[in-house]
């Protein structure tokens, strides 16, 4: 197998575990499961993977990963720092019954059990609001937010953010999106010294 036909292995192997843990949960997803689901044998997820530990934190990381090349290409853009707050809060908020969105929650629930999975969703987590408070942290510097604690401020906004997810995640039909998107924007206004009606 060359180099390349490996990686495109790989990345459809992971593709196919994020669809599996999506579906089962990542308790309950085995390596017979992705092989099977991929058309593969299961030495083959064995031989890229070595463990199923390694299997269900490279799959999870994958799928948040994704998000956050979005994340990324919003930091990274010229726009100013009140833009960039928009599209990071509607980014980050949850639509639909999302993949990532289920991958995170079951990611942070098995992260008190599998010591990889913890790791490595706290780096993922912190990159988030580490992202968040530099956005607010030039808001501030050009005038356009008022703020004393920008990573303070990121937390904050950040925990709202989780709490509202789950429960939307979690109990479909006890909060609309529309109720979340209004809760978001009226605490990241407070938190800023924005009005409300600024982040729409």
């Amino acid at each position: 197998m060359t180099r390349r036909a490996a990686e495109i292995r790989l990345d459809a192997l992971l593709r196919t575990a994020c669809e599996v843990i999506a579906e089962r949960g990542l308790a309950n997803t085995r390596t017979a499961d992705v092989a099977e689901a991929a058309g593969v044998s299961q030495a083959l997820v064995f031989y890229h993977f070595a463990t199923k530990d390694r299997l269900l934190a490279q799959a999870f990381a994958y799928a948040v990963e994704q998000d956050l090349n979005r994340l990324d290409t919003v930091v990274r853009s010229s726009a100013p720092p009140l833009t960039k707050l928009r599209r990071m809060l509607r980014l980050y908020a949850p639509t639909g019954r999302s993949t990532s969105w289920s991958m995170w929650i079951d990611g942070w629930a098995e992260s008190l059990r599998t010591p990889e999975l913890e790791k490595l969703s706290r780096r993922l987590d912190l990159r988030w609001r580490r992202d968040l408070a530099t956005v607010i942290t030039d808001g501030v510097t050009e005038g356009t937010f008022d703020c004393p604690d920008p990573a303070g401020a990121a937390w904050r906004i950040s925990a709202v953010m989780d709490g509202l997810a789950v429960q939307l995640a979690v109990h479909e039909r006890v909060i609309t999106r529309r109720q979340i998107a209004e809760w978001v924007r009226l605490v990241a206004a407070r938190e800023l010294g924005l009005e409300p009606a600024q982040l729409d």
